[in-house]
């Protein structure tokens, strides 16, 4: 055995603010010494060690001792890090992440020795450098130690403050922790990236009415001096430094146990505790169905859920705490609808199966974080599939695909694997390619490999990699074992992950054979254009299937063009049959117009046609004619989704409106005002009686101001029925008194259900000047809570009298809006693509290209902004190619 030599480097005092210099982003910090002292070691000469933005290889974190003790009064936290380091190469050098935290002088103590080392800071790399005058010997184990402090973060990131209001109109604080991707280093300092996987213990010190929480079990609880109470965690099983969690709050919990012995616990705010049970009972099934499905244990003996006050994103997957934005963990019977209750078990699956996907197994680098959230996002769809089949969760992820072809059907999409260095970059990788073309991928592959195989290779890459770092390849290599020697799964897979967008399958038909030929599908450009593009090759696992049998067949498409035996007598061919293929289908010579008529004739023989940007908006619009005649709910809300954005392309809305009414006049009527039915049922209740209210239909108004009605003269003690409570709330925000009712209900409400279908209302209001005062109420953060200005930005924008006002808002308040979000993140993102996404016109383009001009330092940085301008290209073109067609189409229709 190697001996192991333990040296103690005791780092001085500096601050990353009091430091900087205009000048350098590399500063050096002197030890202070007391008077008549010389410094054991100058520090004139020595520059930063290192240049890259990645943290050298040579030095391996293996344990973290980690003590943290935060002030919930003074909003500030102080603390210490013990790290046994592993060094590899010698040096004299430990460089390491560090970000915004003040690194404080460490008291003599124990009797070692330890040297008052130099620290050194560039803050551009979010980095810190320590000197050892002795070299640190390749082959030998040391501890780093650290004494640290901060202010509690205001924003969502690293160790920030949240608060609660209780009934009585108290305020309560909690602390808690968001690090992925690249934030645990403004918590404490660490070897902040993913393949620096170590086991940390941690020890946390808090006042008696708090309790803490963190990715292990409490072990032992300490009195430290009177008041003061230190809660130490077991050691943690290797993982890396995102998945680091700890709360500090007074939340109350409710507790199960799996079949096989995990303690699952529920924590929310103790007036919302009525509110945890759903979310118990969804954690233990979905545990057990885990455990049974990867047939690999749990590895922890608890697994805390928690949902955090103020939280930007759904939820966060930190192993054995599990943190999530209210709405996303807590169900109330009496105000959560049924599309509340599946998006609660689908979030609940993805966090858990990420404690398997991403914990267990973790991706090399951030350019592969779709082995993280589409393994997960698809694994939402799997297990909820298994553990609550009435929730009908395959027809949400149609839903899930056709966001993904949304996106990838523009030039300025990206790879599934794409480069990210910086934490911009990183930041902007959770987005809907990670997530939900990653989900889509993976379907497709599951359906083309069989599901026995899938789970087989994705069992092995489990096993294989559990507490390591994979990339790509490793997960190809697994499900090749099984998938057999006649498939070049690596060729096919890399096809669909290192190169951008969608395949277009353009069918023709020539007498017995099918001739097939793949294109990239693009949204902004025909194949008549000159910038179509000609260089994109998948190999496609293709289903189709005929009237000549009921068989799904299946083809593999490996070259730009290819044909298919199918006989003479068959009439109709319906490609990707089975709805698993991430591609989209043109049909040319006619094969639209058959498809048309068979739907017209059976519609229930096809439960949804994608109908690709090449086929001429007045053939699009008769295919989708026979949704009048649908019943199925995937096909009727797609279908109303198009039809939808179709107008608000057109300036005589009125008119249009009344052809909606009478397109989906029978689907209308035969919707309640009620809970009742299945879950489809109730969605698509959801939806139309929204669409009808919205669009001023008579008998639908009707009936919702007098719920309203009926509901103010409660005083809120009548619970509306939770499917069409939204839609009862927006019409009553019409009026003066109903608009400033619903606020007030918004401001004293517990339920986060409630209060999003309250928010979505307030800005229904036609009244410019009420959806103003909501953007500043938001921005303002009191009582709508900053977590929630995307969201209600997105709202706002929504509403024909709010688009250019959201816009406006965003351009005032960009700085402000960038401070509190940060640069990168979904927010952002959502702002910037959700206030733009209906300009359709050259001036409109003009408009926000010179916006983006602006704030060239930030919009140079971020690939949201080439999305916007592409999805704005595409707008300005549609208008210019079908607005007449569309025109025309109309009036004869109203005919």
């Amino acid at each position: 055995m190697a001996l192991v030599r333990l040296l103690v480097l005791s780092v001085l005092h500096v601050s990353l603010i009091g430091c900087q210099h205009a000048q350098s982003s590399h500063q050096v910090s002197s030890p202070h010494h007391p008077e008549g002292e010389q410094s054991p070691l100058g520090v004139d000469n020595l520059s930063f060690p290192w240049s890259r933005l990645r943290l050298p290889r040579y030095i391996i974190p293996l344990h973290y001792r980690l003590l943290l003790h935060p002030n919930l009064t003074g909003l500030s936290f102080n603390g210490s890090v013990q790290i046994q380091i592993d060094v590899q190469n010698n040096t004299n050098w430990v460089v390491l992440h560090s970000k915004s935290l003040q690194i404080f002088k460490q008291g003599a103590g124990g009797g070692k020795s330890r040297e008052v080392l130099p620290v050194l800071h560039n803050p551009s790399h979010e980095q810190i450098g320590i000197f050892s005058p002795r070299v640190l010997s390749s082959g030998q184990k040391y501890s780093l130690y650290i004494e640290f402090g901060a202010e509690l973060s205001e924003g969502f990131y690293g160790f920030y403050k949240s608060t609660y209001r209780t009934s009585t109109g108290g305020i309560r604080t909690l602390a808690s922790t968001h690090f992925e991707p690249t934030s645990a280093r403004m918590a404490f300092p660490c070897f902040d990236e993913p393949t620096f996987k170590a086991n940390f213990s941690v020890r946390i010190r808090r006042s008696p009415e708090y309790i803490s929480l963190s990715n292990m079990p409490v072990v032992k609880t300490v009195e430290v001096s009177a008041g003061l109470l230190e809660d130490q965690f077991a050691p943690s099983v290797k993982m890396s430094t995102y998945l680091v969690a700890f709360v500090i709050c007074d939340f109350k919990s409710v507790t199960a146990t799996t079949s096989s012995g995990v303690q699952v616990s529920i924590y929310a705010a103790p007036e919302k505790w009525r509110q945890t049970h759903y979310a118990l009972e969804v954690a233990v099934k979905m545990l057990d169905f885990y455990e049974e499905y990867f047939n690999i244990r749990y590895p922890l003996p608890k697994q805390d859920l928690i949902a955090i006050p103020d939280f930007q994103s759904g939820a966060m997957e930190n192993w054995g705490l599990t943190t999530y934005r209210e709405t996303s963990l807590l169900f109330d019977p009496l105000t959560s609808s049924v599309s509340d209750k599946l998006w609660v078990t689908m979030v609940i699956g993805h966090e858990l199966a990420h404690q398997w996907f991403g914990n267990m197994v973790t991706m090399d680098w951030w350019n592969d974080i779709w082995l993280n959230e589409g393994f997960a996002r698809y694994m939402e769809y799997i297990s909820v599939e298994a553990t609550y089949p009435d929730l009908k969760v395959e027809e949400y992820l149609l839903y899930t695909c056709f966001a993904a072809i949304g996106h990838d059907s523009l030039n300025s999409s990206r790879p599934i694997s794409s480069p990210a260095d910086n934490p911009t970059q990183i930041k902007e990788m959770f987005d809907t390619v990670s997530y939900d073309k990653g989900a889509c991928v993976l379907h497709m592959l599951r359906h083309f490999l069989t599901d026995e195989v899938f789970q087989s290779g994705i069992v092995r890459y489990l096993r294989k990699f559990s507490y390591r770092n994979a990339r790509n390849q490793d997960l190809w290599d697994s499900l090749y074992l099984f998938a057999g020697e006649h498939l070049d799964l690596t060729a096919m897979m890399n096809t669909w992950t290192l190169q951008k967008g969608i395949p277009l399958i353009t069918v023709t038909r020539k007498g017995s054979r099918l001739i097939l030929r793949q294109d990239r599908f693009l949204r902004t450009v025909l194949p008549s254009d000159p910038l179509w593009p000609t260089l994109f090759l998948w190999h496609i696992p293709l289903t189709y299937k005929t009237d000549a049998s009921s068989t799904i067949h299946r083809h593999l498409m490996t070259t730009h063009t290819d044909s298919i035996h199918i006989g003479e007598e068959v009439t109709w061919v319906k490609v990707n049959a089975d709805m698993t293929g991430y591609y989209v289908v043109h049909y040319e010579d006619g094969g639209w117009d058959g498809m048309a008529k068979l739907l017209r004739e059976n519609h229930t023989m096809c439960a949804y046609v994608f109908v690709a940007g090449h086929l001429p908006i007045n053939k699009a619009l008769d295919l989708i004619g026979y949704l009048r005649l649908e019943t199925h709910t995937v096909p009727l809300l797609q279908g109303l989704g198009y039809l939808e954005s179709f107008y608000q392309m057109i300036e005589k809305r009125n008119e249009h409106d009344m052809y909606i009414l009478r397109f989906f006049r029978a689907v209308i009527d035969q919707q309640t005002w009620s809970d009742s039915g299945s879950v489809s049922e109730r969605r698509l209740r959801s939806e139309v009686l929204s669409l009808a209210c919205h669009l001023n239909d008579p008998p639908c108004v009707e009936q919702a101001r007098h719920n309203f009605k009926e509901w103010l003269q409660s005083n809120g003690t009548l619970n509306l029925p939770t499917d069409v409570a939204e839609t009862v709330y927006s019409v009553g925000a019409q009026d003066d008194h109903g608009w400033a009712s619903l606020l007030h209900t918004y401001n004293v409400s517990l339920s986060e259900a409630q209060k999003n279908k309250i928010l979505y209302a307030l800005t229904c209001s036609r009244d410019t000047n009420k959806l103003q005062r909501l953007l500043e109420l938001g921005l303002e953060g009191k009582v709508i809570r900053l977590q929630d200005l995307s969201g209600l930005i997105q709202m706002v924008a929504r509403n024909p009298r709010g688009h250019h006002l959201a816009w406006n808002f965003v351009k005032k308040n960009w700085d402000l809006l960038v401070q509190k979000f940060q640069l990168g993140s979904s927010c952002i993102r959502n702002i910037l693509i959700t206030t733009t996404h209906q300009f359709s016109s050259l001036e409109d383009l003009a408009e926000v290209q010179l916006f983006f001009e602006s704030i060239k330092e930030h919009a140079s940085r971020l690939r949201a902004t080439q999305l916007v301008l592409d999805n704005l290209q595409k707008n300005v073109r549609w208008i210019q190619r079908n607005l007449e067609t569309l025109r025309s189409w109309l009036t004869e229709q109203m005919k």
